[in-house]
């Protein structure tokens, strides 16, 4: 603190220079020489204290002439000063509130900065990302997901198919290999087909909407007897014994339409030996459609359908076949979320909003989205319930 002048007491009431309105008080004098001090020190070089004396009694001669404003030590210029610093602690006040908050809700989820800078979290980055290609039968369902209710935008969400493929993408070819006599060749030809098969009965735009699926039925040999005459029966006239979604995966257009234009496809394929002198390969696909009416509502409901196959690229020389025409075997399915017992040739999705339109569910419950199980089926006069969709 600099020093307070040395030579005498200040004058008091009624002595010359000064009066009881013009004495200053010891408090505020004392307030003014320390910040007098304080900022000749930080911009005088040298001797700091005595020029501090100097300016403080230069100052109290003024003070005592008369010389300075009224109020210099305590008016507008303080005040105003204050009232900025007032105004600033506030400002940060009310700033730090929201800073604060800010900092919390980041912590929580970092994906709401602009371009997610920390990246997702290593759970939500897993539950996002695609998943690898299946090459054998999982050894469990898949785990639960986020209980989130589909829309247009994401006609997939709450669904473990969020992270399957997409469409073709999901129908992986195993590496052609010589299978006994029949070449690597031959083998590429027979994964090839069954590829095509899947993707004609199950992916083609035009076949889902209703139509005839000729892809699929172009890829079979039609000098397997009987097995195009009751496909075609089937697609014309449906009925129990004859229904066409047993192979092919088909919705009425008059009354759903798809939820977008993505299906969601996962599964394998095997090859083995055949018995016709060829190669047998065995497909395993689950296939999932996003839906809504077709009358204009909104609400998304999803089928899901796994389709099992069996087929056969035969020895032309041994057999009679068509060459490059698949023999089809065996074929099976599980369909998830359709109406049961309605033989019309066309799946019929159930909404959550409206009532079903075959007869109440009986029968045991399944996930449809487990593959790790084979399929199973009663007796066919149940009707099972899904545990998701």
């Amino acid at each position: 603190m600099a020093d307070r002048p040395s030579e005498g007491p200040r004058p008091g009431p009624g002595e010359e220079g000064g009066s009881s309105s013009s004495s200053i008080p010891d408090d505020m004098w004392e307030k003014f020489l320390e910040d007098s001090e304080r900022d000749i020190r930080s911009s005088a070089p040298k001797e700091p204290s005595a020029r501090a004396r100097m300016v403080t009694e230069r100052l109290r001669e003024q003070d005592t002439r008369g010389e300075l404003p009224p109020g210099w030590r305590t008016g507008p210029a303080w005040q105003e000063m204050d009232g900025r610093a007032a105004r600033r602690r506030k400002l940060w006040a009310v700033l730090g509130v929201v800073v604060t908050a800010a900092v919390v809700l980041v912590a929580l989820k970092p994906s709401l900065l602009p371009g997610d800078p920390f990246g997702p979290g290593e759970s939500e980055a897993a539950e996002a990302s695609p998943l690898p290609d299946e090459t054998a039968a999982p050894t469990a369902a898949p785990g639960a997901s986020d209980p989130e209710t589909p829309t247009l935008d994401r006609p997939f969400a709450g669904s473990p198919a969020e992270r399957w493929a997409d469409g073709e993408a999901g129908i992986v070819l195993p590496e052609a290999k010589a299978v006994g006599a029949v070449s690597a060749d031959r083998v590429e030809q027979a994964l090839k087909l069954t590829k095509k098969l899947l993707v004609g009965a199950n992916l083609d735009p035009k076949a889902v909407r209703g139509a005839r699926p000729e892809a699929a039925l172009s890829v079979l040999d039609p000098k397997q007897p009987g097995l195009l005459d009751d496909l075609d029966t089937g697609l014309r006239s449906p009925s129990r014994k004859h229904d066409p979604v047993t192979l092919f995966s088909r919705f009425d257009p008059a009354k759903v339409r798809p939820a977008g234009d993505v299906i969601k496809t996962r599964g394998h394929m095997t090859i083995k030996k055949g018995t016709q002198g060829g190669v047998a390969v065995h497909a395993d696909y689950t296939f999932v459609y996003p839906v809504v009416r077709a009358d204009g509502p909104t609400e998304v409901t999803r089928t899901i359908v796994r389709r099992v196959l069996d087929v056969e690229v035969a020895d032309p020389a041994r057999y009679k076949v068509t060459p490059g025409r698949l023999l089809l075997m065996n074929y099976d399915q599980e369909i998830g979320n359709s109406s049961c017992f309605v033989y019309d040739g066309y799946l019929h999705p159930e909404f959550a909003s409206s009532t079903s339109a075959g007869p109440d569910p009986s029968g045991p419950a399944t996930d449809p989205y487990d593959r790790s199980k084979p399929l199973e089926h009663g007796d066919g006069g149940d009707c099972g319930t899904v545990t998701r969709t």
